[in-house]
């Protein structure tokens, strides 16, 4: 998908970056929660991922608060200026009339905009959002203000090094590396006083007298696992407000990331549009995974044909029960290699890992690359350009390397599968360059 162009509109004498994805039917607003960044959210494929799957039936509206991202880094606004930026944005954007999509701390701005302007709000969808963020005796299901105040402080100790994620996303809190790139983005997205500022802000939220006042449709959305914005949240919600909807998630922690994103887009399409489509089954994120024995030529000519033949086949026969194994789907075999794809990257990366060790026992070395990225299903095969980067990924391995791409890396954070960095490579026939590791 071609990143589209950054904009911006003019909110007073503030700027507000926002950009326009899709060509569907209805305009969907998204706003986003605590900080965000236009650009870098382009950098995460589950993300890029809903950003495509929201297009192929909205018009997807993203924008950047003030004081974040590529906005104007200003002081903090109030919820009353953060909808003077949306009405810009819509304006900026030509739309007169769209569906508000509030993810976590955008939900309360999202309760306000749509109750204040239901002339140009369509429906309203909240994921992980909140009426109120702080414990009150009449609001039991709040944080506490200690642990609020922990947070605050962790902000100001820590924006400057990994990110903690045992509270946001714990299934990722012993995951170095995602604490290193999840801590990276957000002092792209916004300085230590900026974040410290709107957390503040966050934390002082109350819109709770401004829910019986909505009469958009509204879809809510939460997971149940969710320990920053407990479940206790979401069913506030729709329990306040006329005529929601309310789905729960059993899977998946606050972050959008870490969860069956499909499901939710999913969710989201039947309710604007009544038709729930799922993803285009003729397009589609797959995990591609090539293999090749190491050698075969001289290997061959040393033993003799016949007993070439015998090995090739046993090598056939243990890449095909590895395959069953970890649901692969062989697509191709050429001659000592083969090509198959999985619905998940890390069952990929154990497959040929499993591979490389048990052909290893019958006297043959492999090479092995894996990527993840959109493939055309044809009646004929499998093509795109992940395809292609898969193949590459695999020429540059070395005998008894399983080389993956930097997207495959990114996406198997929490897995518990090791990688050595291998260094930017130029890839033939694939533009740009491409980050390989070599899994362990």
């Amino acid at each position: 998908m071609t990143r589209p162009m950054v904009q911006y509109a003019k909110s007073g004498d503030v700027h507000i970056a926002y950009q326009s994805t899709g060509s569907g039917p209805i305009d969907l607003v998204l706003v986003p929660g605590f900080v965000s960044h236009l650009e870098l959210t382009w950098e995460s494929p589950a993300l890029a991922h809903m950003i495509e799957r929201l297009g192929s039936f909205c018009r997807v509206i993203r924008f950047d608060k003030r004081g974040t991202g590529m906005s104007d880094r200003v002081p903090v606004a109030t919820l009353e200026e953060r909808m003077d930026d949306v009405r810009a944005v819509m304006e900026a954007a030509g739309s007169v009339r769209a569906a508000i999509f509030g993810i976590s701390e955008g939900g309360p701005m999202s309760l306000l905009f749509a109750a204040t302007y239901p002339d140009r709000a369509i429906a309203l969808v909240l994921y992980a959002a909140f009426a109120k963020r702080l414990w009150s005796p009449d609001y039991p299901v709040g944080v506490p203000s200690l642990d609020r105040q922990a947070y605050l402080d962790l902000i100001e100790r820590q924006w400057s090094g990994d990110a903690d994620l045992s509270i946001v996303a714990p299934s990722l809190a012993h995951d170095a590396q995602a604490r290193e790139r999840f801590g990276a983005a957000r002092r792209m997205s916004a300085s230590p006083g900026a974040a410290l500022a709107i957390a503040r802000m966050n934390s002082e939220i109350d819109v709770r007298h401004v829910l019986p006042t909505i009469r958009v449709p509204t879809l809510i959305l939460h997971r149940v696992r969710d320990r920053d914005v407990a479940v206790e949240n979401g069913r506030y919600l729709a329990a306040h407000i006329t005529g929601a909807r309310y789905v729960e998630s059993p899977e998946g922690d606050h972050l959008l990331t870490t969860g069956d994103l499909d499901g939710l887009v999913d969710e989201i399409e039947e309710f604007l549009t009544g038709v729930r489509h799922g993803p285009e089954p003729d397009r589609v994120l797959t995990t591609v995974l090539f293999t090749d024995i190491v050698g075969s030529t001289e290997h061959a000519a040393k033993i003799g044909d016949r007993r070439w033949a015998e090995l090739r086949a046993a090598h056939h026969s243990v890449v095909r029960r590895q395959l069953d194994r970890f649901r692969g789907r062989e697509v191709d075999t050429a001659g000592d290699g083969f090509f198959a794809t999985f619905d998940g990257p890390a069952r990929a990366i154990r497959c040929a890992l499993a591979i490389t060790h048990d052909v290893r026992q019958i006297g043959v070395q492999i090479r092995a690359g894996v990527h993840t990225g959109e493939v055309e299903i044809r009646p004929d095969g499998v093509t795109g350009l992940a395809v292609h980067i898969g193949a590459r990924v695999m020429s540059l391995a070395a005998a008894g390397d399983v080389l993956v791409s930097s997207t495959v890396r990114d996406l198997v954070a929490g897995a518990n599968i090791d990688f050595d960095d291998r260094g930017t490579h130029a890839l033939k026939g694939v533009p740009g360059e491409c980050r390989v590791f070599a899994a362990r």
